[in-house]
């Protein structure tokens, strides 16, 4: 989870997965692509992340990598740009585009109730599923609490380490939530929460019988030859080449290793794991209308005013498991950022697929917000080369 004005992140396991794509292009960039991109990772790392890799693939297939730092601290080993990390709630736009499937069979709909499939599930203090459909989960404007705003294992270095391997079952993150009213009636606002996605996971199962891992690797995974990218159940180390995360939990105690962490307290809001190889493979089949026909495409594209971004991501809008972020040279990208305790995953990918950028940093980064700026410039300054779009 990122730290943000707030620490939102750290406290709601990309409970604001949003941050802050820079307001204005990226200063005068080396005249090779490649220059361009090395130059903006090691802006990444200067202000203080441990590990950071991206890639860029253009419009023309052509492609360029850059890496900076350590993938583990205690080995000194160099980051390497196949490594696996944690991608977060860069997971939602799986989860949303199997819901979208679903929609598409006629398995379900978008206005079906969480009533409808799950009765009695979200009930108590205000909160009523039969006023929420699944197109409001999706989209943030369910107006449930979040859950991982009151979860111990995000608040400390010490709640980590006594939470770190607890297995959570999707019943249990929802009661979090809904010991809390809700924050507004569904779809009058908008407001990031995790809880509507451990919902579409559920929907997920009552609908196909299979659980979310199973059906976003039956689906996505499988078709597409991801074959470096997980989505675990309680499994709680990352195989294979893989970046350690490392976090302080807002300076809660000593930094320590978060690498291994059972992720069943992230599940369809945020536990997957990938490269940034296989994220670029499956936004470029996403947007490439691969995955989706064209009506729940634009379903997914259809994006609300996230309001509350706006003093820091001026015009930013979301839609169902998707972001659209202006870029300072005009036009905008899709996007879905990813934070997790150690690790964060930021992406851009171009209307129709064609431009896909990747950067997966490690360590939770400056206090002051710099490295979300700088993340954020990298995406835009690769989108705003000569060329970009």
């Amino acid at each position: 989870m990122m730290r943000t004005t707030a620490t939102a992140l750290v406290a709601a396991l990309a409970a604001s997965v949003l941050t802050i794509p820079a307001t204005s292009a990226t200063t005068r960039s080396p005249q090779r692509p490649e220059d361009a991109l090395r130059a903006r990772v090691t802006a990444v790392m200067q202000t203080g992340t441990v590990g950071a890799l991206a890639r860029s693939t253009g419009p023309h297939g052509r492609q360029r990598t850059a890496t900076a730092g350590v993938t583990d601290t205690a080995t000194g080993e160099a980051v390497r740009v196949g490594d696996r990390f944690r991608i977060a709630s860069a997971s939602k736009t799986f989860v949303a585009t199997v819901v979208l499937q679903l929609v598409c069979e006629g398995r379900l709909s978008l206005d079906d109730t969480v009533e409808d499939w799950l009765p009695g599930v979200v009930s108590g203090n205000g909160n009523d599923g039969s006023k929420i459909s699944v197109r409001q989960l999706l989209q943030h404007t369910s107006g449930l609490y979040n859950y991982t705003a009151d979860l111990p294992v995000l608040d400390s270095v010490d709640g980590f380490k006594a939470d770190r391997y607890r297995t959570w079952t999707d019943e249990q993150l929802v009661a979090i939530a809904t010991s809390h009213r809700p924050n507004f009636a569904p779809g009058t606002k908008w407001s990031y929460t995790n809880t509507g996605y451990i919902l579409a996971g559920m929907i997920i199962k009552k609908a196909t019988g299979n659980n979310w891992q199973q059906e976003v690797t039956r689906r996505i995974l499988r078709p597409l030859h991801l074959r470096h990218t997980l989505a675990p159940t309680t499994t709680t180390g990352i195989p294979g080449s893989r970046l350690h995360g490392y976090s302080d939990f807002d300076g809660s105690g000593a930094t320590i290793d978060v690498t291994d962490v059972n992720p069943s307290f992230a599940g369809a809001a945020g536990a997957m794991t990938s490269t940034a190889a296989d994220l670029t493979r499956f936004y470029q089949a996403l947007l490439g209308g691969r995955l989706l026909r064209a009506a729940q495409m634009a379903a997914m594209k259809t994006t609300v005013r996230t309001l509350e971004l706006d003093f820091v991501w001026p015009g930013a809008s979301y839609g169902l498991g998707l972001m659209r972020i202006p870029l300072s040279c005009g036009g905008s990208y899709y996007s879905h950022p990813g934070d997790f305790p150690g690790y964060t995953t930021r992406n851009g990918i171009s209307a129709d697929g064609r431009h896909v950028v990747v950067l997966a940093t490690t360590g939770d980064g400056a206090a002051d917000m710099s490295t979300e700026h700088a993340q954020n410039k990298l995406i835009d300054g690769e989108f705003c080369a000569p060329g970009g779009k």
